[in-house]
């Protein structure tokens, strides 16, 4: 499909619909909208994580290029996905792209060599701790209501499975960013400190458990 702007204000949707691909007019409150507009506003956080990037880029030394590639690829895959979730099935065109198996697996490999450098988590973790972590949360977040918003069209409207598996690995994969980013930096972790409370309070118990007179060591009776 040729891409030619010449004029961003049209006046066409001041009386509250707007075009989808292929000509078919909705109103702009449209599940359909509401799912690419969702979209369109994870992938400009994405941007700003992005943008952010190259002021750490000595921090991030060799894993500096593979993670701003993998930012570049998301935010065009982003925009893929928007495309198509402005394609409804009678405004499909030849060679559209449509999100598949293959955009699936690259975001589980890079989840899994992300994991293997982390340590397991004590406690839900909180956004924040850095500038990218907290923005990546905040692309998490986004990234889930996308996800609820594609659902709810879904029920509507036929749409590609594979579209909604994607946004669905892309939210779990920004968390992993965040946590792979917050070690690569250095910088720490927010975690939910109820969570650490209870484990501290098990170790405790434990311990007084264990010693002599307190519960642990049992006098044998004769």
């Amino acid at each position: 499909m040729a891409i030619r702007l010449s004029r961003i204000y049209t006046r066409t949707g001041d009386q509250g619909h707007t075009a989808l691909v292929g000509g078919k007019r909705v109103a702009k409150e449209s599940a359909r909208l509401e799912a690419y507009g969702t979209t369109d506003e994870l992938n400009s956080i994405v941007g700003i994580v992005r943008t952010y990037l190259p002021q750490y880029r000595d921090r991030f030394g060799a894993d500096f290029e593979p993670y701003a590639e993998t930012l570049r690829r998301i935010q065009n895959e982003l925009f893929d996905v928007g495309s198509e979730l402005a394609t409804p099935p009678d405004g499909e065109y030849p060679q559209m792209h449509q999100m598949g198996a293959g955009e699936i697996k690259l975001l589980e490999a890079e989840m899994d060599a992300m994991e293997k450098e982390l340590e397991p988590l004590k406690s839900f973790t909180l956004p924040g701790g850095g500038v990218l972590n907290a923005f990546l949360h905040q692309a998490r977040t986004v990234c889930r209501r996308a996800e609820r918003e594609c659902w709810r069209l879904k029920r509507e409207e036929d749409i590609n499975d594979n579209l909604i598996i994607y946004v669905n690995r892309l939210s779990d994969h920004l968390f992993v960013q965040s946590r792979w980013v917050a070690k690569r930096l250095g910088e720490p972790e927010f975690l939910w400190d109820r969570a650490l409370r209870i484990e501290e309070n098990k170790k405790a118990a434990r311990a007084a458990k264990s010693r002599p007179g307190r519960g642990g060591a049992r006098v044998k009776s004769r």
